[in-house]
């Protein structure tokens, strides 16, 4: 890793000045920050600060040496998640970006692949950074203020957060594996050279470290400052809400029940549900009053054809939508409640248009729904979604696309804000986690309180053993939280497996889906565990050929 973090410092070193003030520019020269300036004042570590911000969404080229102009950082990794469980069904074949193919699962099994490379050096970006500010602060001799103590804190938080995404691709899920013995990753805290390789920590080594990391975070934001002023931009800094928020993750991915409920319940303070329209908005926007946390895209940000709705909107006007629309598991649409407001997202009848589609039914030629009677009726019912939803004239329709993500522009090439952190999630992890410790009656007052606010005629009561009441969490979680990227780690924690032909069947083909049409859960089958880039491995002299997952 010492090659690379090198390269990593240098970019660093770079990144405030996208980013940074006018003021400052005119006293810095373009190309470079050293470090000394990075750190000689509150102003311009809120510039580094600033730097990685933007960095989560930015295309990977514009954050370290050897990026790719395909992935645009969290743009593809949030979505990512459902995409490889099949949650975001693909209805047709398109591979921009590598999507069908992580889709496949050809992607995060080699160790060449961008995206198993990227997602790496990515994280360990963000670690680089929060390395220097982190140092710079504990180790400098800075007047302690509240400013200085909120950027310390997001920095605690920023390494937290980019450890545990590392953690949960590269090594077996905690709750499945012996994190005493497992291998994680590799956990740096250097920011300035000489800079010393590492071999892989265990992971619960790297586990130890993260909650170590958000417990200073914590402590750094209740002397801090706070997030300044309001709206979509004060969102994507970092705050105390974010770092509960992250406590509760990693707490219920190691089994820590009563930790991750209590972090919960901390972090969704302040952050009412969303009503009927606002959760039917498209979620484009950090203003939704859930959110606790999501990158603020700013517009001079060239994401477009790299932006997670790109890969995930069917109002996205690019090819990989228009060709492609993406549609959710029949199963799940089928059994939410006609009473349960999230069940008009998603378009069971829609008509199928497309004649490429993988499932050979596209076109009123090959039509199968009986409500179509006739051709006239089956292009009116296409005209009708494509006005009600501002598609234009080249996206296609199919069964059970879904209409919860929404560009605030429909039918165009926006970058819209990445949404990392709902107060919903949290709901959903105090009631797992309540339910794990067998308290039903706290795990139902946890889940009625959400789903109350999404269906008007629901009855928690109906769930009241701790399986039938874990079975209707893990539902809630598919529903409330599907196309945000949750699909993966559930699965790892849940310990469960992918079938797409099971129980009548999920939409998917299995012609186009391959080998991941069907794949056996996590605790029998490495593939899940991502592939350490061949890269790191070429470059690191503590790590080799036999330290591959």
């Amino acid at each position: 890793m010492k090659t690379r973090i090198k390269y990593l410092l240098l970019v660093f070193l770079m990144i405030p000045i996208i980013s940074c003030q006018e003021d400052f520019l005119e006293r810095t020269p373009t190309d470079a920050i050293s470090a000394s300036d990075a750190l000689a004042n509150e102003d311009n570590m809120q510039l580094v600060l600033n730097g990685v911000h933007r960095g989560l969404y930015s295309q990977s080229q514009t954050v370290f040496p050897g990026g790719n102009t395909a992935r645009a950082n969290n743009h593809y990794w949030v979505p990512m998640g459902d995409n490889l469980v099949g949650d975001l069904i693909h209805s047709a074949n398109a591979n921009n970006l590598s999507w069908r193919d992580v889709m496949q699962w050809n992607e995060h099994t080699q160790p060449t692949s961008l995206t198993s490379s990227l997602l790496w050096y990515h994280r360990y970006n963000i670690i680089l950074h929060a390395n220097l500010l982190i140092n710079g602060i504990e180790n400098g001799n800075l007047t302690e203020t509240p400013k200085l103590n909120y950027i310390l804190g997001q920095a605690y938080t920023y390494r937290a957060y980019a450890y545990l995404s590392l953690v949960q691709h590269y090594g077996r899920g905690y709750l499945i594996g012996n994190p005493s013995t497992d291998p994680g990753v590799p956990l740096l805290f250097s920011s300035e050279s000489p800079f010393t390789s590492q071999p892989r920590s265990t992971v619960q080594e790297i586990y130890d470290q993260i909650g170590l990391d958000l417990e200073s975070a914590i402590d750094a934001f209740e002397n801090g400052s706070g997030r300044p002023g309001g709206g979509a931009e004060a969102k994507s800094q970092l705050n105390i809400d974010v770092a509960n928020g992250l406590k509760a993750r990693w707490a219920l991915s190691k089994g820590d029940w009563q930790t991750a409920a209590d972090a919960a319940v901390a972090a969704r303070q302040g952050y009412p549900l969303l009503s009927e329209g606002a959760w039917k908005s498209g979620f484009n926007t950090n203003t939704l009053s859930e959110v606790i946390w999501g990158s603020n895209v700013i517009a001079a940000e060239t994401t477009f054809f790299r932006s997670y709705f790109y890969l995930a909107s069917n109002t996205f006007n690019g090819s990989q939508i228009r060709n492609n629309p993406k549609i959710a598991d029949r199963r799940m649409v089928d059994a939410i409640p006609d009473t349960d407001y999230r069940k008009d997202v998603f378009l069971p009848d829609a008509p199928n248009s497309n004649t490429s589609a993988a499932n050979g039914e596209g076109g009123w030629d090959n039509n199968t729904n009986p409500l179509y009677t006739t051709e006239d009726e089956f292009d009116a019912a296409v005209a009708s979604i494509k006005a009600e939803y501002g598609l234009v004239s080249g996206h296609n329709t199919h069964p059970y696309m879904h209409f919860k993500l929404k560009n605030a522009n429909p039918g165009s090439i926006d970058p819209d804000d990445v949404i990392y952190m709902r107060s919903s999630e949290m709901y959903l992890i105090e009631a797992e986690a309540k339910a794990m410790m067998n308290d039903i009656g706290g795990a139902q007052t946890a889940l009625e309180t959400l789903v109350n606010a999404r269906d008007s005629n629901y009855n928690v009561n109906a769930f009241n053993t701790q399986t039938s009441l874990m079975d209707e969490i893990k539902f809630q979680w598919r529903v409330e939280m599907w196309g945000e990227g949750f699909g993966y780690t559930n699965h790892i924690r849940w310990d469960e497996g992918i079938d797409h032909a099971a129980n009548g069947g999920s939409g998917a083909s299995q012609v186009l889906y391959q080998e991941s049409f069907q794949r056996e859960r996590p605790s029998v089958n490495d593939d899940w565990i991502f592939k350490i880039p061949q890269a790191e491995i070429d470059a690191n002299p503590n790590i080799s050929s036999s330290d591959q997952n």
